[in-house]
């Protein structure tokens, strides 16, 4: 049995190969994908050559454990239901909808460990978003914000909405969220912030947080703009005391930050959030199982669907990456569609 397989074969070279569906081993199920998400922010570093060589893709996942070398197979998004069971698996696998830490492809043999089954209530362009839904659990989780307190957003790609949406549920006196694409603007309008203002409109943002705060900037900073230069603007966005989250993944990009002006004397705290792991001081009583189940709670919330703007062939991939590429400003959610 074949199966059909996104690979980036170099740096703006993505092919759609047809390759042979290993069968599967002792813990394993075969699984059917009906889609799968891309990951714009990361999956565009890997399109780019933008990547440090020789570091593991995703030490966090097994499917994703080995080095970054082209040819590379990449994504952990997808949505399908279980064909086949390896042999000492329970037929009671077989036909449950689930969603897979796994590249781009129509088929493959995973762990069941490695599944996560759908909530029936859940349809399937939903529980796309359960990885990245995950990923803004975790962000709030480090970000801890609290009743009153007044917040901005570095960057509206999917997590920077989903944590927008999140982050509009909470008490807070003020969310503003920041982004150069009006299309990723009016969503964010959409997911419930105070404002969504362009990079042009920081010193305007500026002046907006000091009326809200009277003076005393945000309380809390999320930069999740893929960008490093970014944290400058997170650190002139800061208030005294505060914590600037830092959720970006930046590869191998590299920015001069200025620690020399207002960072040190106004004690702000910088937090890399990153969801292979959870925050240390929750794990007393946090663990995977309860971040997944609430990421479920919150998919059922936000109804993410909603931010799927293209739908394309599995076939079209190189098109796919092309298009958030070149002219990001077209699209919020690019999903692979399977249909063998």
């Amino acid at each position: 049995m074949n199966r059909t397989a996104v690979v980036m074969h170099g740096p703006f070279h993505v092919g759609v190969d047809r390759e042979a569906i290993r069968p599967p081993e002792p813990g394993e199920v075969v699984v059917q994908a009906h889609r799968s998400a891309i990951s714009a922010g990361t999956e565009l570093l890997f399109y780019r050559g933008r990547v440090p060589p020789g570091q593991p893709l995703d030490a966090g996942l097994a499917s994703l454990a080995g080095p970054t070398a082209y040819p590379l197979r990449y994504g952990y998004s997808a949505v399908g239901h279980v064909i086949g069971t390896g042999p000492d698996v329970s037929d009671r696998f077989l036909g449950r909808r689930v969603f897979c830490f796994h590249p781009h492809a129509s088929h493959f043999a995973i762990k069941t460990t490695e599944i996560v089954p759908i909530p029936d209530d859940l349809n399937d362009r939903d529980a796309l978003f359960f990885a990245n839904m995950e990923t803004a659990v975790t962000l709030l989780l480090d970000g801890r914000p609290a009743i009153g307190e007044t917040l901005a957003i570095l960057g509206q790609g999917i997590v920077g909405l989903l944590a927008a949406a999140l982050l509009a549920r909470h008490p807070l006196r003020g969310l503003f969220t920041v982004d150069p694409i009006p299309r990723r603007r009016r969503a964010s309008l959409d997911m419930g912030a105070q404002a969504a203002l362009d990079l042009t409109e920081i010193d305007d943002l500026r002046s907006r947080l000091a009326s809200v705060t009277g003076g005393a900037m945000a309380d809390l900073v999320f930069e999740l703009s893929g960008d490093p230069s970014a944290l400058n603007t997170a650190i002139e966005l800061a208030g005294f005391g505060s914590r600037i989250v830092i959720g970006s993944w930046y590869g191998a990009s590299s920015a001069a930050i200025n620690f020399g002006g207002r960072f040190h004397r106004s004690r702000i705290r910088m937090i890399a959030s990153q969801v292979s792991t959870l925050p240390a001081d929750f794990t007393a009583r946090w663990d995977r199982r309860r971040r997944g189940e609430t990421a479920w709670e919150m998919i059922r919330l936000v109804r993410p669907s909603r931010l799927i703007t293209h739908e394309m062939p599995v076939e079209h991939a190189a098109e796919a990456y092309g298009l958030l590429d070149r002219r990001p400003e077209e699209a919020l959610q690019v999903v692979f569609a399977y249909t063998d």
